[in-house]
């Protein structure tokens, strides 16, 4: 007999669909899977036979044959063991068919018959109308592990039957309901509102007002924000409040982050909508592979884990070069296109980057407390670890003086991240209401604006588009910087509510470009 179980592999972000036919004919026992498994889908063979009885079921002493359909795609992953376990049944005669066009199934068995949680069920479940019409069928259930239930009730839509066992996903075929299938609960703002306040705050950072000012305008523009100072001054304890300060993530922004985290399987065991903009800090002996993704079929790395969130290079001239460089794109485009020989995909990359470095190897360049050690050549090996394009990619350039002693006492007048985070909230607003006609802008921000949106929206006098140019010659900005000055300004002049950038707010703006910064 036959019998044919659909089921998804997903590649990068995007779900496939795939046929599991499974053919029981006579002959020696066998049981024989192809259509390009991997290791982990060969070993299927084991954890089906072994689920099937004791679950309760006969496994038939037959040839099976289970082809995993189209054959020229890689299948990897134990998501396949249950559509092939109930593929089996079906074939036997043991449950029946008459549901199986009728539903997508994917999850892992254990010997004992038990489901356990896969990756990429959200990906599934978003990608379910494509698969339906794929398949053929107007309407389909999806049947996975309750383990998976957080990711596979997110979306509204999707009807899911979560399942604990073999046996109750046998009786899902014969009409029977799966585990719970209420979708979770958003938090309340209240709770979102505490949420958001948990971790570090400003108010603990004492002084560097300077620092805090381009934090706050780097949250506010989605800039890219690099600190340089030396040994102890608040750089990194900055850095790390940059998320206290972003706009919580809104629902579709919400569904992407943990469709990434999903698909890396890195979602908590609870599941469900990462509430939190996500905060990377990859180690600086990242591989390439690792911070922009990669693997024998593509995975999503630190600038994809990252996206709608902060990726954060701690002592970044420490980071290899190579790696660096691999930034350059993601930077501009926003997403990352990872080829390997088996396949090909596209992560989005929108992250805001911060990163830290010290302003020569000793540390000191430039301290008033303590004398540098370095030779000039070798301040100038060291600032050659980041190159010029990538700095170049970057708006804001602030220097974090080290504070004396008696400044650490803090200081009471020192705003929150929840004040902090309301102007940057409002500022946002704007941005997003003076972009929404935009074709490309829904929701974008003054630091992901192209060309035609900068000559619409940073129009400037004469008098200061003539003061703009005086200081870019100075400064020898490229026309990359110089956009990106326009950039901060208009960002500078949204935080003061300011309906046209003035003198004022270019010259911040370049004060975030002076060599003196680095």
């Amino acid at each position: 007999m036959l019998a044919t179980v659909f089921s998804g592999s997903v590649i990068g972000l995007d779900t496939h669909l795939v046929r599991v036919e499974v053919d029981i004919s006579g002959g020696l026992p066998a049981f024989h899977i192809v259509g390009l498994p991997d290791a982990a889908v060969q070993e299927s063979r084991e954890r089906v036979r072994a689920a099937v009885r004791h679950a309760g079921f006969d496994f038939p002493s037959r040839r099976i044959t289970v082809n995993l359909a189209p054959a020229d795609l890689r299948k990897e992953g134990p998501a396949f063991d249950l559509p092939i376990a109930l593929g089996v049944l079906a074939a036997s005669g043991q449950v029946s068919s008459d549901r199986l066009p009728n539903v997508i199934v994917a999850g892992e068995l254990a010997l004992d018959g038990s489901t356990r949680r896969v990756r990429g069920v959200l990906s599934m479940a978003c990608d379910l109308p494509a698969l339906e019409r794929e398949a053929g069928s107007s309407r389909m259930v999806l049947v996975v592990p309750l383990e998976n239930s957080g990711e596979a009730t997110v979306v509204s839509r999707v009807a899911a039957e979560l399942v604990s066992s073999l046996k109750e996903a046998a009786g899902v075929l014969e009409g029977a309901e799966g585990g719970a299938t209420q979708r979770p609960r958003r938090p309340s703002s209240a709770a979102r509102e505490r949420g958001g306040l948990e971790g570090p705050d400003l108010c603990e950072v004492a002084g560097q007002r300077t620092a805090r000012r381009a934090l706050e305008i780097a949250a506010a523009g989605e800039h890219h924000l690099l600190l340089s100072g030396p040994p102890g001054s608040g750089k990194t304890m900055l850095a790390e409040r940059v998320p206290s300060v972003l706009p919580r993530l809104s629902e579709g922004e919400a569904v992407e982050v943990t469709k990434i985290y999903s698909v890396a399987g890195l979602l908590r065991e609870e599941g469900g909508l990462i509430e939190r903009r996500p905060f990377r800090s990859p180690h600086h002996t990242v591989s390439d592979a690792a911070l922009i993704g990669g693997g024998r079929l593509p995975k999503p790395g630190e600038v994809s884990l990252a996206h709608r969130g902060v990726l954060f290079l701690d002592e970044v001239t420490e980071f290899r070069r190579s790696a660096l460089e691999v930034l350059r794109q993601p930077l501009v485009d926003r997403r990352v296109q990872v080829s390997r020989v088996r396949g090909s995909a596209t992560f989005p990359a929108d992250f805001t980057l911060v990163a830290t470095m010290n302003p020569c190897p000793c540390g000191y360049l430039g301290d008033a407390g303590k004398d540098c050690v370095c030779t000039p050549p070798g301040v100038e090996r060291y600032r050659a670890r980041l190159s010029g394009p990538l700095l170049d990619r970057i708006d804001l350039h602030v220097s974090v003086p080290r504070l004396p002693v008696e400044a650490l006492r803090g200081e009471a007048s020192s705003e929150s991240s929840a004040a902090v985070r309301e102007r940057v909230e409002k500022a946002r607003a704007v941005q997003a209401e003076r972009q929404a006609d935009s074709e490309r802008a829904g929701g974008r921000t003054n630091g992901r604006m192209d060309g035609r949106a900068l000559e619409r929206h940073c129009a400037l006098g004469s008098a200061d588009r003539r003061y703009l140019e005086r200081s870019a010659a100075a400064f020898g900005l490229s026309a990359r910087s110089y956009h990106g000055v326009l950039k901060v300004a208009r960002t500078i002049a949204d935080l003061a509510d300011a309906e046209r950038i003035g003198e004022s707010h270019l010259a911040e703006a370049l004060t975030y470009r002076s060599p003196e910064a680095l």
